[in-house]
């Protein structure tokens, strides 16, 4: 298998977001245990695969990082009105690219464009979980085989390794939609 070489910017900037998204991750809350410890890291290693535009993925990466903690709610599409996976997917891409998407996680699943291996995945990617090959939950991979979503009621927003025991056990693709 042959990657494709990143630059060193471009390497930059990945870490700087992850380190961006830690940051952020551990201010909310002002330090008091209100949410589940995150899964411990995979021991995975995943590649670094440079995305086709490293610009439109950096744009969206930060957007998504910066909307870490905004609360989940089922049917929301603004950060005012809070999230739910396909609305900050939706919101996201429709905001800093102009690129308007499905609104749901069936329906963005369903959308042109190639599906990705795992180990093949850009920043900027859609990763998709279900079962029973069903697709019902929505995220943007942001790296270093973490991304940002929206997982439930009751939660935020938040930053998710793909190696934690619910997500690689629900994982069922992803597409890329940058081009």
């Amino acid at each position: 298998m042959q990657l494709t070489p990143v630059s060193p910017a471009f390497r930059l900037i990945a870490r700087l977001a992850a380190l961006a998204a830690v940051l952020v991750l551990s201010a909310c809350g002002g330090g008091k245990a209100t949410r589940p410890a995150a899964p411990p890291a995979s021991t995975q290693v995943w590649p670094t695969v440079a995305p086709n535009d490293p610009q439109a993925a950096n744009a969206v990466l930060m957007r998504a990082i910066g909307l870490v903690g905004t609360p989940y709610r089922y049917g929301g599409n603004t950060p005012e009105s809070g999230f739910d996976c396909s609305g900050l997917v939706a919101y996201v891409y429709r905001e800093m690219l102009d690129l308007k998407l499905p609104r749901t996680s069936r329906d963005l699943a369903a959308v042109q464009g190639p599906k990705i291996e795992p180990t093949r995945l850009a920043p900027g990617d859609l990763v998709f979980f279900g079962s029973r090959g069903s697709v019902s939950h929505v995220g943007i991979y942001v790296g270093e085989g973490r991304f940002v979503h929206a997982p439930s009621t009751g939660g935020t927003v938040r930053l998710d390794s793909l190696g934690g025991a619910y997500w690689k056990d629900h994982y069922t693709g992803a597409k890329r939609v940058l081009h």
